[in-house]
């Protein structure tokens, strides 16, 4: 039995308008496509693709860094309180499948280093193209979706 794709979308918790729209986006078109959206569970990215992913019937599941589920976003569907603070971050990119992060933070940046350290599939939505790590800069939602799952 196959199972969905848990791909891991990460980004800054107080992210700008742009990052939250392309954010929202690939949450939606991952869902389309049948994968579950994976992430920190709180604000900013987090949320807004997990609004992408319910808002196209799909799934997510919010890996939290405190004790209480109820400090998920509203639209977590699986949330999961680790009390492992920012170290979750390691937990998040080793249960993935793959890594689309969207723009930049510390947080982010700790996350694509884990997935880069890992051999995950990590595209870079507002980031660098640093090819000799594995890390693919696109700059749309679908580009970013087609390299982690292929092609429809």
């Amino acid at each position: 039995m196959s199972r969905a794709p848990l791909v891991a979308v990460v980004g800054p918790g107080d992210a700008d308008d742009e990052c939250l729209r392309l954010a929202e986006e690939t949450g939606r078109l991952l869902a389309e496509r049948g994968a579950v959206v994976l992430c920190g569970g709180l604000d900013g990215v987090m949320e807004a693709a997990c609004r992408g992913a319910a808002g196209a019937g799909g799934q997510s599941v919010g890996l939290l860094p405190g004790h209480d589920a109820a400090d998920a976003n509203p639209h977590v569907t699986v949330p999961l309180a680790t009390g492992l603070g920012e170290m979750r971050n390691a937990l998040i990119v080793r249960c993935a499948d793959s890594v689309i992060a969207i723009g930049g933070s510390a947080g982010t940046l700790s996350e694509i280093a884990l997935a880069v350290r890992t051999g995950k599939r990590i595209v870079w939505l507002r980031g660098w193209d640093i090819p000799e790590l594995g890390v693919d800069a696109v700059e749309e939602p679908q580009t970013a979706v087609t390299h982690v799952l292929g092609s429809a």
